[in-house]
């Protein structure tokens, strides 16, 4: 970042505590950190934890997980559970944090979940979603997206999922 978000006037680098050098915008006297967006992912898994639901985007080919922007005011298990609705129109019955990830081609950090959905019946999908389906676990890396933060993310869940199929239990939301 080299100009202040709120003032417009160019940044100096100056020595903030044990930060070391940030962005200082010397009209307003703030401390500039650098801004970056924060979205979710999410593995959508049926009740029986043996089916991943893909989506593949509308203009798109490949498939991916379901994932969207965290809005200004609310929490990532809240965007985790909007998104999900707004997308395939299911809802979901709980989840789980899994790890998070710094995707730099769009400034996001991406924190990813895996989730239980109530039904595999999709209701309806929004206009971003060309197509939901159902995959098992080894269909599901075969179709993912090549080389993606949603192939990284889906095989540590399917990992989790699998060495712990039995014991997996999930906070409620």
């Amino acid at each position: 970042m080299k100009y202040c978000l709120e003032c417009g006037r160019k940044l100096v680098l100056k020595v903030c505590g044990e930060e070391g050098e940030v962005p200082f915008c010397d009209e307003c006297q703030v401390f500039r950190f650098p801004v970056f967006s924060t979205a979710i992912s999410t593995a959508i898994l049926n009740r029986e934890k043996n089916k991943i639901l893909l989506l593949q985007q509308s203009n798109r080919n490949d498939y991916t997980l379901l994932a969207g922007y965290v809005t200004k005011g609310e929490d990532a298990e809240n965007t985790l559970v909007r998104e999900v609705k707004e997308e395939v129109g299911l809802n979901i019955v709980s989840y789980e944090f899994m790890r998070s990830r710094y995707f730099a081609r769009t400034n996001t950090l991406m924190l990813n979940y895996l989730s239980i959905a109530d039904s595999e019946i999709v209701p309806g999908l929004n206009a971003e979603v060309e197509k939901a389906v159902w995959f098992s676990f080894d269909d599901a890396l075969k179709n993912i997206k090549e080389k993606s933060l949603a192939k990284i993310f889906l095989s540590a869940i399917i990992d989790r999922v699998s060495m712990r199929r039995e014991s997996l239990r999930f906070p409620e939301k």
